[in-house]
């Protein structure tokens, strides 16, 4: 049951040419259920597409304090993920970011259009 304790925010990204998940998806989106108070991802997903691949990055996503910035979460797929699709996890992350901080300042989201 939902205890709206939790929020669900997404970032989107445009996906590199040579991708797998293109021929699929044109973006890359990261999805989160964040904790509302203070900001920690509770569980993250992706459309990379590869099982192991959204795993992954779930798991390096996992505890990350977007009060915090994403700084760090920045660092750690630079690292430890060695694919094409670092810009577009790194773009996403940050609109995912973009997107909690405006919840949080109580500002309107902003629709973007993506140019695919």
């Amino acid at each position: 049951m939902f205890n709206g304790k939790t929020i669900f925010i997404a970032g989107h990204a445009r996906l590199p040419q040579g991708m797998a998940a293109k021929s699929v998806f044109e973006t890359l989106t990261i999805t989160a259920e964040v904790d509302a108070k203070y900001g920690v991802i509770l569980e993250a997903s992706c459309t990379l597409a590869t099982e192991h691949g959204r795993e992954f990055i779930g798991r390096v996503l996992k505890g990350t304090s977007l009060n915090e910035g994403v700084d760090n979460a920045i660092e750690s797929i630079q690292s430890y993920y060695r694919g094409k699709a670092t810009n577009a996890l790194i773009a996403a992350l940050k609109d995912l970011d973009l997107h909690f901080q405006q919840i949080k300042s109580g500002e309107k989201p902003k629709q973007q259009k993506l140019e695919l």
